[in-house]
This record gives structure tokens, C-alpha cells and sequence, in this order.
């Protein structure tokens, strides 16, 4: 049975919960990533159902393919730290972004203000930490002096620049328009194709998500309105599989069959096939599809959707990211035991940023207001 929508959550609350959920799933999703959930049910002798340490246990520092990231343990990850970074890039403008204020305000912050890196267990510079998909952004705005609108081309197509867009969508809450817009604008700085399509559905479905009365199936249908080529096929292929199930472990294998054919990385994460990641007007990122599915699975609560996408393994930190954000927005709880443990875990105020965005969000809205006001003084004194 589906839950009424609850209309009474406030925008701070939706902030708060989309922000703070993100980073849990990231948490979670952390240690399993890059593992089949087979994988994950041997190495935990079952399903995740919480925080757990590293795969590779006290051999972290030196096990491959992840070290020396301290993957586990409720450390956050890339994703987040790219999140927090793109709020304290609104915090100074305090306007809409686009994809000349990332080379100007996001690619200097990644590379000159060192910050605790939870999985170094050190503070550092983000840019130590990010992956090489997100170091382009420094190597083609910084070094190579490209044109932001355009720096995207060339880079490996992956959710690099959706996992953390969902501040686009909150500071456009209740706009799956503007969202789109602005988030495609942004992303144009770091990815191409269907991996900046990506960024832009995945904003939508977060504004969608505030919206007073929000479900699950409007957010799908919000971002199907928007979406296009490959991805707007993906979203609703596995939106429509999820749609049959109500319980995520019924539902691992049937999302990851229904999202195959539009996945390019193919059956091995650790071994992408050799047209992965490349552009594509028939391909989407596997994510942002199976992280609606999952919230559409767990009829929009939290903890059901982002357990689902942690257990569904492989990029599971940003699907769980993902689908964090979306059911925070939505307004549902997030677990206050995972959201403190976590946060004590990455040394993070998960807090912060949400009230910094909260307040940046309302200042923009007013913006936008007197903004549509002069137009339409304008365009009626056009005799329009």
C-alpha cells in the first residue's frame, strides 16, 4: 500500500532530510561498491542492513582496488564531499549556477582549501579524493583553459556529475523544470551525454520530489516529461519493473535485467566492457534508473530504498545517494541512528550545509520573483 503523501513538510525539512539522506546512502553504499550482490551476501553472510566496515577488513590501506580509501565504517565518500562543495558554491553566489561558475567557484575550492577526507583519515585537498572523472573538471577548467560550457566533452560518461546535482533541485524545489535546466547548464562543465542528461534528470526528480503532495510515481513522471534518448528509456523500463515489486530483495534481479540493455559498463563492474562510458544517444547511466526504482520499490521510505540500492551493489554508493536524496525530499525519515553515526564517523555537520542551503534557496526563490515580476511589467507594457 502506498503512503499518503504527507503536504505539511516544510522546505528546510526537505532540504534537511534530501541532504542528510544522500550522504547515509553514500555511507552505506561505500564499503560494498563495486561488489555483485552475491558478492555482498557471502562477504556479510547475508544483506547489509546498516553500517559495515571495509571489505577488506584492517587491510584497507593497502588492499586493491580501493586503496587507500577507508571505505566503511560510515565514512562518506566522493559523492558527498562533491555535494558539500557544491553548496558552499551557492552559498557564495547565492544565485542559479551555470557551468562558468563551477570553473570559477567549485574547481578552485576542490583544489586550494584543504578539508577532513573521512576516508583518508586526513585533511587534505577534495581534489586528493575525488575520482579521476571529477579531477577532470581541475585538469579542463584550471590547466586547459576550456570553455566551461564545454569542458564536459571528452570525459568518461558515468553519474559523476549526477551524484551530487541534487542541490540543483533543491535550491528549483517544486521546479523539475528549472531543475533540469540549470543542472544540465552546470553538468555541461563535467560530463557529456547521457551522463550530463543524468545530472539534469536527476535535479528534476529532486524538485520534483519537494513539491507539497510529492509521490514516487510523480517524481517518475517529472523526470519521463524531461528525460530524453536513452536515459528517458531506462527510467521507464525499470520504474515499470520496480512497479511490481515491494520488497528490494525480490526486485535486485529484476532491476539490474531491466537496466542491462542501456548499461554500457556490462555484467562485471571491475571489468567494463570496451564501449563503456562512452557517448551515446541509445545508453544511460545505470544509476539514476535503478535509484527511482528503488524508491518507486520502497513507495518512497528511506531506509527501504537506500538498503535496496546498497544491496544492489556495484555503483551502490550513488545509487544509494541518489535515492537518498529523492526520499529525503520527498519527506520521509531518515534513520537519526544512521544520520548520527555517520556523521560522527566522517568528523561532517550533515546539518550545515542543509540549513547554509535552506537559506540560499529562499534568497534565490525572492530573486526569481522580482525577476518574473519585471518581465511580466515589461511585456505587458509591450501591449503583450
Amino acid at each position: 500500500m502506498t503512503p499518503t503523501p504527507d503536504e505539511s513538510v516544510p522546505l528546510d525539512e526537505r532540504i534537511t532530510g534530501a541532504l542528510v539522506g544522500a550522504a547515509v546512502g553514500d555511507a552505506l553504499g561505500g564499503p560494498v561498491e563495486g561488489h555483485s550482490p552475491e558478492q555482498i551476501v557471502e562477504r556479510h553472510g547475508g544483506r547489509v542492513h546498516g553500517i559495515v566496515g571495509p571489505w577488506h577488513g584492517e587491510a584497507w590501506r593497502t588492499a586493491r582496488p580501493v586503496a587507500p580509501y577507508h571505505k566503511g565504517d560510515g565514512h562518506v565518500t566522493d559523492d558527498t564531499l562533491m555535494t558539500h562543495a557544491l553548496v558552499r558554491v551557492y552559498a557564495v553566489v547565492r544565485d542559479h549556477l551555470d557551468a562558468y561558475t563551477i570553473a570559477e567557484h567549485l574547481v578552485p575550492d576542490l583544489m586550494t582549501n584543504p578539508r577532513w577526507i573521512p576516508e583518508l583519515e586526513a585533511e587534505a585537498l577534495p581534489l586528493h579524493r575525488v575520482f579521476l572523472a571529477e579531477k577532470w573538471l581541475v585538469t579542463r577548467l584550471h590547466y586547459a583553459h576550456a570553455d566551461p560550457r564545454e569542458a564536459g566533452v571528452g570525459n568518461i560518461v558515468n553519474c559523476g556529475a549526477a551524484m551530487y546535482m541534487a542541490p540543483v533541485g533543491l535550491v528549483n524545489a517544486a521546479n523539475p523544470e528549472g531543475a533540469y535546466a540549470e543542472a544540465l547548464d552546470v553538468a555541461g562543465a563535467h560530463q557529456s551525454s547521457y551522463g550530463r542528461e543524468a545530472a539534469g534528470v536527476l535535479a528534476a526528480a529532486v524538485a520534483a520530489a519537494c513539491a507539497p503532495g510529492a509521490t514516487p510515481d510523480s517524481v517518475v513522471a517529472a523526470c519521463l516529461s524531461l528525460a530524453k534518448d536513452g536515459t528517458r528509456a531506462a527510467i521507464e523500463t525499470a520504474c515499470d519493473t520496480a512497479s511490481r515489486y515491494s520488497d528490494y530483495e525480490s526486485a535486485l534481479r529484476p532491476l539490474r535485467e531491466a537496466v542491462a540493455p542501456y548499461d554500457t559498463v556490462g555484467p562485471d563492474y571491475r571489468a567494463p566492457s570496451l564501449g563503456a562510458r562512452r557517448p551515446s544517444r541509445l545508453h544511460a547511466i545505470e544509476e539514476l534508473p535503478v535509484a527511482l526504482g528503488m524508491v518507486v520499490v520502497a513507495r518512497g521510505d528511506h531506509r527501504h530504498a537506500v538498503l535496496g540500492s546498497v544491496n544492489y551493489g556495484r555503483d551502490c554508493d550513488s545509487i544509494a545517494t541518489m535515492a537518498g536524496a529523492i526520499t529525503g525530499a520527498l519527506g520521509s525519515q531518515v534513520p537519526s541512528d544512521w544520520a548520527k553515526a555517520v556523521a560522527e564517523a566522517s568528523r561532517l555537520d550533515l546539518h550545515a550545509p542543509a540549513r547554509t542551503l535552506t537559506e540560499v534557496t529562499r534568497e534565490i526563490f525572492a530573486r526569481d520573483v522580482c525577476r518574473r515580476r519585471s518581465h511580466e511589467a515589461a511585456f505587458a507594457a509591450l501591449g503583450g
